[in-house]
């Protein structure tokens, strides 16, 4: 099969809020990727016959959607049922319940191979385009999650970082260039565990029917969401880091729930030293848990025995 290659992504800042309408920016993360294979079923793999399976099922998602009476998308629904036939499965290496994108690559891959009329990522993309990608891809997801903001498949597809700064105006933005010298650092939190979505979107929802827990969102979560990334993408690193800090207590504070139980402590440890402040990556519940820390080398240290992975330096 000649299919592109999906990467995963991370969404630096934005989780649950940009629910709610608040700013949220997504980076491609290429350590991780997935794309679509074909072999002979005899000889798939336990985890490519899972995959595959998945896919079949998958389908007939996808066959519903593009048979309503004006529908948002339609497939090659003929083509895709023979690839599943013949054995197709998402080759990936994006671990999945970690908050980094594996259904969205798997969605952007779908889209990419087998949309009729789709939008391609070599035209110029107006915010009406990026608007029309988005609501696609959220209708595709919703089957993983029972609730998508389309956000996860359109950076993938698109692989630049996107800055979303309401829920109907979104746009492609350039980032800061890493500075590989830098000894701040964004990493990721093995928490060696999986997170699922629909419990932790659905807890948020709950949460959200309290009057005091709105306003803490609009107050300070958003506000202080906002304030980081307009930092980092003006390249204010230390201004970045008061922020994220506010970020981590308030998360700490407010969205406990999210956070696996094991870890509570050691978030409060990285507000305390200021050795790293810690966020959370995607809905949370499990995962990675997102690092933020001015000086990498400090928060290896302080966080020894935990796997770490760099994501970006400054």
């Amino acid at each position: 099969m000649n299919s592109t290659l999906f990467y995963s992504k991370i969404l630096l800042f934005g989780e649950y809020g940009i629910i709610k309408d608040s700013k949220g920016l997504a980076i491609p993360y290429n350590s991780y990727n997935g794309t679509l294979k074909k072999k002979p079923v005899t000889s798939l793999l336990p985890s490519e016959q899972d995959s595959n399976a998945s896919l079949a099922r998958y389908v007939l998602y996808l066959k519903e959607i593009s048979q309503t009476q004006e529908p948002l998308v339609r497939f090659d629904i003929e083509r895709l049922e023979q690839d599943i036939q013949e054995g197709m499965f998402f080759d990936s290496s994006i671990p999945q319940g970690y908050g980094v994108g594996s259904s969205g690559a798997l969605v952007a891959a779908i889209y990419d191979t087998y949309a009729l009329d789709k939008i391609k990522t070599s035209q110029a993309l107006t915010r009406e385009l990026l608007l029309k990608l988005k609501e696609i891809f959220a209708l595709m997801e919703s089957f993983f999650h029972g609730k998508s903001s389309g956000l996860d498949p359109l950076n993938s597809y698109l692989s630049i970082p996107i800055l979303i700064n309401s829920t109907n105006r979104i746009e492609t933005t350039g980032i800061p260039t890493p500075f590989e010298e830098g000894k701040g650092a964004v990493f990721l939190l093995d928490s060696g565990m999986i997170g699922e979505t629909a419990p932790m979107v659905e807890i948020f929802m709950e949460k959200m029917k309290n009057e005091g827990f709105r306003k803490m969102l609009k107050n300070q979560f958003a506000k202080y969401t906002d304030a980081c990334i307009d930092n980092f993408l003006q390249g204010n690193f230390k201004l970045l880091i008061t922020n994220v800090k506010k970020l981590s207590r308030v998360a700490l504070s407010h969205f406990k729930p999210m956070i696996p139980k094991q870890f509570h402590a050691l978030w409060q440890q990285g507000i305390d030293t200021g050795d790293y402040y810690l966020k959370l990556c995607g809905s949370g519940g499990g995962g990675y848990i997102l690092g933020f820390t001015p000086d990498y080398q400090r928060a290896k240290k302080a966080l020894e025995g935990h796997k770490l992975e760099l994501v970006y330096r400054f």
